[in-house]
C-alpha cells in the first residue's frame, strides 16, 4: 500500500514528529511504501482563493503542493499529524489543507471523486497539544475531517494527547507511543 504522512509541526524532533514516527513503525515493518512530508520545510503558499481550480479541479499555482496533490491521489492511507495551536491545526498543516480546495472543487463542483483504489482509503489524525481541554481536539478534528472527506477518505481514526507541551513530553505519556503504534498497525490492515 502507498502511505503518505503530513507532519504539520514546525519543531524538528518534537512531540508531533515522535508520535508520527511511532505510528509509522508498524507500517515500515510491514513493508508499505511510505512518504513523509515535513510541511514546515516545504515551499508552498497558502490557498490564494483565486478561483483558478473551480473549472478544472487543478490548482494553477505550481509549487511543492503539485507533488503532494499527486501523492494524495495515489495514496491508500493518509496520516495528518499536527500540534494544536490556538484551537486548530498548525499553520503549516492548515495551509496544506486549504490548498486542497482544488480537490473540493473537483469533488463537489465537478462531481469527480478520487477513486478509492484496491485497498480503500483510510486516514489517521494525530494531535498533540499543551491544553488538556477537548476544545482544541474538537476544532482541529473538524478541519481534518473536512480534509479527509474532500480527499475521499471516508474513515479515519483520531489520537489526541493534551497536556503535552514541552519537547519530549509525549515520550513521558503513559499510553501515547503504544497507542500510536497500534493505530499505525490498524491503518496498515
Amino acid at each position: 500500500m502507498k502511505i503518505i504522512a503530513f507532519n504539520g509541526s514546525p519543531r524538528p524532533g518534537g512531540n508531533t514528529e515522535v508520535l508520527l514516527e511511532e505510528a509509522l513503525k508498524p507500517l515500515r515493518e510491514a513493508g508499505h511504501e511510505i512518504t513523509v512530508y515535513k510541511l514546515n520545510t516545504m515551499d508552498f503558499k497558502p490557498c490564494q482563493d483565486c478561483g483558478g481550480c473551480t473549472k478544472t479541479g487543478i490548482c494553477i499555482h505550481p509549487d511543492a503542493m503539485t507533488g503532494m496533490y499527486a501523492a494524495i491521489r495515489e495514496a491508500d492511507r493518509i496520516i495528518l499529524a499536527s500540534p494544536i495551536f490556538f484551537y486548530s491545526l498548525s499553520a503549516q498543516a492548515k495551509a496544506m489543507v486549504d490548498r486542497c480546495q482544488a480537490f473540493w472543487c473537483e469533488k463537489y463542483l465537478l462531481k469527480r471523486v478520487i477513486p478509492a483504489g484496491p485497498h480503500g482509503r483510510k486516514g489517521l489524525l494525530l494531535l498533540v497539544g499543551g491544553m488538556k481541554k477537548e476544545d482544541g481536539r474538537q476544532t482541529a478534528e473538524a478541519v481534518a475531517k473536512g480534509f479527509f472527506r474532500t480527499c475521499s477518505v471516508q474513515e479515519h481514526e483520531t489520537l489526541f494527547y493534551g497536556g503535552v507541551d514541552a519537547k519530549g513530553d509525549v515520550q513521558k505519556h503513559p499510553t501515547a507511543l503504544k497507542e500510536a503504534y497500534e493505530a499505525g498497525k490498524r491503518l496498515g490492515m
